[in-house]
């Protein structure tokens, strides 16, 4: 199972969750993934890190907490290694609504910024977490895409902020980091690609995240049964069974479920 100790800048490390009702959120998702969590503080918790055998996958911040009502989704950070440095790039290259940097001590730095295409993403400068310890699993994280309604500009903005270079495969865009080794020798795209992007409508924009697991069906029923709602699928797709999935305030992820040929 693929096990991941440090990641090299420019490579997407992590994935949080913004949510109206930490308590809600947390039995949601280890009901959905069987999650355990581990939160910052037990008699009032702000932040869970969710876990799989001990080591980390994703994180459930708590909205009321930060007083933020508008901004409940899925996000993904990028690492960097300066935090400060990559914003006042990302700025001149036309990122906006810039958010940070947060202390959040001692995992790191924390921003956030929507790109030029109108697409919100993190940056991480790590410290004492470096992101996620275990992805491309069931019930982990596996990758996350940027759909723009403008490939061309996210593609040069992305090139220039991280270094990614587009591959085209099909309808989408294989964001790749040259001399970067991650994923799993049997993945159907090359180890060096960190992100996927595609073509969006303006309501689609935005970047999405996918986990894996290894029966969408009874996760999907299982989403049911907690109140959250299958938007699609499950249907096959390039290899992989998949649903689109909104939890009970509103996150939207997918889930994919790799089929053998």
């Amino acid at each position: 199972m693929p096990h991941v100790d440090s990641y090299p800048a420019g490579v997407p490390c992590w994935v949080e969750t913004l949510q109206p009702d930490l308590a809600a959120a947390m039995r949601f998702y280890a009901g959905v993934f069987g999650w355990m969590m581990v939160v910052d503080d037990e008699d009032r918790p702000t932040y869970a890190v969710a876990t799989l055998r001990g080591q980390e996958v994703a994180g459930i911040a708590s909205a009321t907490a930060l007083g933020v009502t508008d901004a409940v989704a899925w996000y993904t950070q990028v690492r960097v290694d300066d935090l400060d440095e990559t914003l006042s790039r990302a700025v001149e290259s036309g990122a906006t609504d810039v958010v940070g940097p947060v202390d959040a001590s001692p995992a790191g730095r924390l921003a956030v910024l929507t790109d030029p295409c109108g697409a919100r993403l993190g940056l991480w400068e790590a410290t004492a977490r470096e992101g996620a310890q275990v992805v491309n699993e069931p019930n982990a994280w596996a990758m996350s895409v940027v759909q723009s309604p403008d490939p061309e500009r996210s593609r040069a903005f992305y090139g220039e902020m991280f270094g990614w270079q587009s591959d085209p495969m099909g309808p989408a865009d294989l964001f790749r980091l040259p001399g970067y080794v991650g994923g799993t020798e049997h993945q159907p795209v090359p180890r060096d690609t960190v992100a996927v992007g595609f073509l969006a409508d303006d309501a689609s924009v935005g970047w999405h995240v996918d986990f894996w697991n290894d029966d969408v069906a009874g996760l999907a029923s299982r989403v049911r049964d907690l109140d959250g709602r299958i938007l699609s699928g499950p249907a096959e797709e390039n290899g992989f069974l998949r649903v689109e999935v909104r939890d009970p305030a509103g996150a939207t992820f997918s889930v994919s479920q790799p089929l053998l040929p």
